[in-house]
């Protein structure tokens, strides 16, 4: 099976307390930029916009 090089792994981060909340991946040659997810925190105790930390 052949590895796929575009896709890369990426920390999701909460904009509001700023906990890390998960780990996923994202095809780089899609989305060169910053991806933002609706994410359930577990500090928040509610959905909230996550963004890629750098």
């Amino acid at each position: 099976m052949a590895k796929n090089e575009s896709r890369n792994y990426v920390t999701l981060k909460c904009t509001v307390c700023g906990n890390e909340i998960r780990c996923t991946s994202k095809n780089k040659k899609n989305t060169p930029d910053r991806l933002e997810l609706k994410k359930y925190c577990n500090k928040c105790h509610k959905h909230q916009v996550a963004r890629e930390k750098k």
